[in-house]
């Protein structure tokens, strides 16, 4: 697959609406046509986590960012259904507790960081701070600032913070993948619809996902700020189409099986004193009765 179609090019300045299908399905036709594809990505993905565990120097970070309905959770459940628990953990940030807000805006997310050897998946993320935040100005009246961090240059600051704190990361073995699931306004009306239509779906809505889709036009104004001024060399955000889940699911699953490839990562070798070791037990359990 061709990632070329997803990714912000670094230093560029791009469009949503002008540049990005939500309903783009490269080759694809149909579920059916993606279905054997996702199920080898995912075997893959199982096996390079594996890896990635036993040779315990590269730790992977997934973030995932999107407008609500575009299918964060069911993006994670599929994609990340064959990976072992022991080598994964899951993070969601909600509205930041009295604690958190007694610290930076990325203290919660160091917190979170995965070890080496695992794989950590923030559905939603710091970058929260420069999305929710600058839509809703009035959150940072809440987070305690001195005055001199304050006005229309914070934003423009905490994109530095935030590229320097994704270098920090690449530079000490964390890989950093950013995906944005970029779902149509039609598409997102339809699903609220569906949960609301859907007793057993009733819990996954709120009012005010109905409310926050009213600033639809400035999130993806603060979206668009978001891509042109963190997506880097080192930490480059992917713009996944995601009307359609099954896309949406396939392209997440390609994109970090790529990533992994490219690590080269190798079990780790065995000295020759640990081989006769091996070799000594061996002869003893053979031995045994």
């Amino acid at each position: 697959m061709n990632h070329d179609a997803f990714i912000v090019p670094p230093g560029s300045k791009i469009s949503l609406h002008k540049d990005y299908d939500p309903s783009y399905k490269a080759n694809y036709q149909q579920k059916t046509d993606a279905e054997g594809k996702l199920e080898t990505d995912i075997q893959r993905l199982a096996n390079y986590q594996d890896i990635l565990y036993a040779q315990n120097t590269y730790a992977l970070l997934i973030i995932f960012q999107a407008m609500d309905a575009a299918g964060k959770d069911s993006t994670i459940k599929h994609v990340m259904s064959g990976v072992n628990p022991q080598g994964c953990q899951v993070f969601s940030f909600k509205a930041p507790s009295a604690e958190e807000l007694d610290h930076d805006y990325l203290w919660r997310s160091m917190k979170a960081l995965p070890e080496r050897g695992r794989i950590g998946i923030f559905n939603r993320s710091y970058y929260e701070e420069v999305l929710v935040a600058r839509v809703h100005p009035e959150i940072l009246q809440n987070q305690q600032l001195p005055n001199f961090i304050q006005g229309n240059q914070i934003w423009k600051q905490r994109f530095e913070e935030i590229n320097n704190f994704e270098k920090y990361l690449t530079n000490n073995g964390v890989v950093v993948i950013k995906f944005f699931l970029n779902v149509s306004k039609t598409e997102q009306k339809k699903r609220f619809l569906d949960r609301i239509a859907s007793p057993e779906k009733n819990w996954k809505f709120s009012v005010n996902d109905v409310r926050e889709r009213g600033f639809w036009n400035d999130y993806m104004d603060a979206y668009e700020q978001v891509f042109n001024h963190t997506s880097t060399e080192w930490a480059p955000w992917y713009v996944i189409p995601a009307d359609r889940k099954w896309f949406t699911h396939l392209a997440v699953a390609d994109i970090i099986c790529t990533k992994l490839q490219e690590l080269n990562l190798q079990y780790p070798t065995v000295s020759e004193e640990d081989k006769q070791q091996l070799l000594q037990a061996k002869e003893i359990l053979a031995a045994e009765d």
